[in-house]
């Protein structure tokens, strides 16, 4: 059973999550906050020290349910080579599921945070990180399995991969043209079936 207090901190940073991804850590002012969530300033920092722990909380929020959706894309049953299909799959609509949290955390706050938070920059390069340990690990199990056949070792594949899944994000998200996603992951599918499939 959870407290009124716990409740309250989980609807803070529920609501003020998308906030912060979309405005970013400077463009976030406390009003804000303070009109999406209906709460006096007195009664978010009554929940966290200051903005900076507030900024950081509301992305663990939008990183774990991002990390949550990629690990079930991976952990369906299955051969290496469906995983890495339905992870594409689930990237085909990315832009779709990260509209809720106001577009990718990964994106947003990498870019926006690099010299104005260093914490909020380090946990999206800390997240990028596990997001291509966990590809790298089913590559792994793939050659392991004799299912794939890799030109390089399965971290730098798993590299190039969230790279250009990533770098079509944000082409999508700057032209606004939703093409360039859906055209690179149907690259991507070609060149996996061509190359890595025994």
């Amino acid at each position: 059973m959870t407290t009124k207090a716990e409740r309250t901190t989980a609807y803070i940073i529920e609501t003020v999550a998308p906030i912060f991804n979309k405005l970013g850590y400077v463009g976030t002012s406390m009003s804000d906050l303070t009109e999406a969530t209906g709460l006096t300033k007195g009664a978010l920092y009554g929940n966290f020290e200051n903005k900076e722990a507030l900024a950081l909380a509301a992305f663990e929020y939008n990183r774990g349910k991002l990390l949550s959706s990629i690990g079930e894309s991976l952990e369906i049953e299955g051969t290496s080579l469906k995983k890495i299909f339905n992870l594409l799959k689930f990237y085909k609509n990315y832009d779709i599921y990260t509209m809720d949290m106001g577009g990718c955390p990964i994106l947003n706050v990498g870019v926006d945070a690099q010299h104005n938070n260093t914490l909020l920059a380090a946990a999206a390069k800390e997240t990028i990180k596990e997001i291509e340990g966990k590809i790298a690990l089913v590559l792994e199990n793939g050659i392991k399995g004799n299912q794939l056949n890799l030109p390089v070792t399965p971290l730098q594949f798993a590299k190039q991969l969230f790279t250009m899944l990533q770098g079509a994000v944000a082409m999508s998200t700057i032209t606004r043209d939703r093409k360039y996603l859906v055209n690179t992951v149907a690259y991507l599918e070609v060149l996996i079936q061509r190359e890595i499939k025994k």
